[in-house]
């Protein structure tokens, strides 16, 4: 199986060096990140720019551009052979609403208009520090799981994980669930002339039965999130609808 690994947290994140460490013994990984951090970049690409791919060591690249960036240079460019793109693990989660803002989900959406499986891993964070070696243990656990259910034509897997509970070596239920409508609080805060973003993550509305309410009560979260404005016989290998449709 070869693995093309990509996040929004950088290619420095702590994340995305245990996500590879997860795919040791499932296949050969390709890691392709940004150089810095750009949460909250959502499905951003570059255009109106050459981008520099730089080799930090074998199989593990940086490029100055963004999570979407990295899919599309990982899939035409310096992994063509990959079989599946995996994005994260997202230090926070990206449930709900989260999935339009996140850079994380992009690149696996990206991979999906692509023609390629796809899963985003995001670790919800309620206190820190965050316990790597759990999220790595819950997401190969997950990802053996999912690697045997591919998604749906013009769909992509969307995980989060939960923080950890008392019990360190349990592995929380896993629940196929949609995510959750509603929009997440907005709170600005005047500094210095400038308003600020404050979030209040865990005071977000939670419908029952969805990823936000799920996550939050010890569970595992797994959506299959959809293209919706390109119907799935559309996408083939190279992502792109047919222009005789």
């Amino acid at each position: 199986m070869n693995f093309l690994l990509t996040n929004d947290d950088g290619v420095d994140a702590p994340g995305i060096a245990t996500l590879a460490q997860v795919c040791e013994g499932l296949g050969r990984a390709v890691i392709l990140a940004p150089v810095e951090h750009l949460s909250g970049c959502s499905h951003q690409a570059t255009t109106s720019r050459g981008l520099e791919l730089k080799e930090l060591a074998p199989n593990r690249y940086a490029l100055d551009g963004a999570p979407v960036d990295c899919t599309r240079i990982g899939l035409y460019h310096a992994a063509p052979e990959t079989q599946w793109v995996l994005s994260g693990i997202n230090a926070g989660g990206n449930m709900g609403h989260d999935v339009y803002l996140s850079g994380t989900v992009a690149a696996a959406r990206e991979a999906c208009l692509l023609g390629k499986p796809a899963i985003a891993f995001s670790q919800y964070i309620q206190r820190r520090p965050v316990d790597w070696d759990m999220a790595g243990r819950w997401t190969r656990h997950v990802l053996e799981m999912l690697l045997e259910r591919p998604p749906a034509p013009g769909t992509f897997w969307n995980v989060n994980l939960p923080q950890p509970g008392e019990v360190a070596s349990a592995v929380p239920d896993c629940v196929f669930c949609d995510i959750d409508p509603h929009p997440l609080p907005l709170n600005y805060e005047l500094e210095d002339g400038r308003l600020h973003y404050r979030a209040r993550y865990r005071d977000r509305m939670q419908a029952a039965g969805r990823d936000v309410a799920l996550c939050f009560a010890g569970h595992i979260t797994i959506s299959q999130i959809g293209l919706h404005s390109i119907p799935p016989q559309y996408l083939g290998d190279t992502g792109r609808a047919d222009a005789e449709a």
